[in-house]
């Protein structure tokens, strides 16, 4: 059989044209989801006991999948230690803490592989690192992207909140050397201004950012819906667990916190538990429905 040699042009408007369409296809599905129409999500009540189950089960499942889920986890001790020596340079050094503290609100997106493999143990299918890389080719990727991106900005915009709140409490000048920068941090009133309004506004953000994916990443993993209900319902489950969802949100912190010392080392332990925790925490808080259900009834 003989073969030719498309013209170039042609070529490249072919292949345009087929981006276009997926990028195309990949929009509508992120906005509305393609299958599982036939069950909408019902939200469950949460106790105390669902989170000492949730983070048994996730270091079950770290146990089990140890040297996939290492592998995959030393890039973030990798990442941590080149931010922070990044804000240890005397003109970023003010944003070492939100560099640290940011890694609360990109955590989600960073644990999507491990909720794979949460997932296929649950179905007793093979857990492993080349299985977890699977979820690129997973019909929701494209929703899971674009939460991905929105967790990213939300990042940035805290950063740049942060340096803004620095300038505002000590001025535009960068701290001289470290021992100036704690200086001033501790025993000025600028510096407990900054720290004071530092935290409440990281709070704030924090509070938002686990709000719209406690559940939303292992959902649109677990079911082709789009983002927009993957988002509600990961605010309904707040809503409805604010106690609950409140305290899961100290335990993250606290941990991620305690695997940042030393040189973030201790996150390679800390972050898989707690994607693996949060996919089982996501099956206790969501259950389905037929879909003649009407939105009012999942509140």
């Amino acid at each position: 059989m003989t073969s030719t040699i498309s013209n170039p042009g042609t070529w490249s408007v072919g292949k345009v044209r087929s981006a276009g369409r997926h990028m195309s296809g990949m929009l509508i599905a992120i906005g509305n989801g393609s299958a599982d129409t036939d069950a909408l999500p019902r939200i469950r009540r949460l106790e105390m006991e669902d989170l000492r189950i949730a983070l048994r089960k996730g270091f079950d499942d770290f146990s089990a999948c140890r040297s996939d889920v290492v592998f995959i986890c030393l890039l973030y001790p990798i990442i941590g230690i080149f931010l922070a020596w990044a804000a240890f340079q005397r003109e970023l050094l003010p944003l070492l803490f939100p560099v640290m503290s940011g890694f609360a609100l990109v955590g989600p997106v960073a644990a999507v592989g491990l909720y794979e493999m949460s997932r296929r143990r649950e179905r007793n299918e093979t857990a492993s690192l080349a299985e977890a890389l699977r979820v690129v080719g997973s019909p929701s990727f494209g929703a899971i992207l674009a939460l991905g991106l929105l967790l990213f900005a939300t990042f940035l915009v805290w950063l740049i909140l942060a340096d803004q709140i620095y300038t505002a409490a000590l001025g535009p000048e960068a701290p001289a050397s470290i021992g100036a920068f704690l200086i001033n941090l501790f025993t000025t009133v600028g510096g407990w201004t900054m720290m004071i309004v530092g935290f409440a506004v990281g709070a704030v953000f924090a509070a938002a950012v686990l709000a719209i994916s406690v559940v939303s990443f292992p959902l649109l993993l677990d079911r082709n819906y789009g983002l927009p209900l993957a988002v509600v319902t990961s605010i309904q489950v707040t809503r409805k667990n604010p106690r609950i969802i409140a305290i899961w949100g100290a335990i993250v912190a606290a941990s991620l916190a305690i695997g940042s010392v030393p040189a973030f080392l201790g996150l390679v332990v800390v972050m898989p538990v707690l994607g693996h925790a949060t996919w089982h925490l996501y099956r206790r808080a969501v259950g389905f429905e037929p879909a003649e259900l009407t939105p009012s009834d999942l509140h």
